[in-house]
């Protein structure tokens, strides 16, 4: 996720695991509670989210690998005051961040009613970097762009 650029393109890829990698409790990790706030059929979602002690509220257009994407950093007091529209729309995950041949793979292992699902998503500067992107042994397949394992679809079940 770009932070702090008012209006970036993301790309990113998104994987089921076959087994979680060796030292993966050696990661940095964090607790995330993620919201929605809105949701459109179109693909566009005004989501919040509070990643450890960081709060942000994101505002994404767009499916699969290249979406539009403007998040704003939030007070806890904001996030406290938004948190309750979001009812009946979240997830919790915990994530773990693994250095990768220089990217970032993000593991979700999901909480809750969503409890035993285990996705990667690895985020690439440029759609070159995407398209060359060789996944490691561990991954399993790739579900980037299915709507069954979107963020959106999972908070709303």
């Amino acid at each position: 996720m770009k932070t702090g650029i008012p209006n970036s393109r993301e790309i990113e890829r998104k994987f089921l695991l076959k087994r979680l990698p060796e030292k993966l409790n050696r990661s940095r990790r964090y607790i995330i509670a993620q919201g929605y706030l809105a949701t459109e059929p179109a693909g566009r979602h005004v989501r919040l989210r509070k990643k450890g002690k960081t709060a942000s509220l994101t505002f994404k257009v767009g499916r699969g690998a290249h979406r539009e994407e403007r998040e704003i950093k939030l007070s806890p007091k904001q996030f406290a005051a938004l948190w309750p529209a979001t009812a009946g729309r979240r997830l919790r995950k915990l994530r773990h961040e693994i250095p990768w041949k220089d990217l970032l793979i993000e593991i979700d292992i999901y909480r809750g009613r969503h409890s035993g699902l285990v996705v990667a998503e690895v985020e690439f500067p440029d759609r070159a970097t995407c398209r060359r992107f060789k996944p490691p042994s561990w991954f399993g397949r790739e579900v980037t762009g299915e709507k069954r394992y979107s963020n959106v679809r999972l908070a709303n079940e």
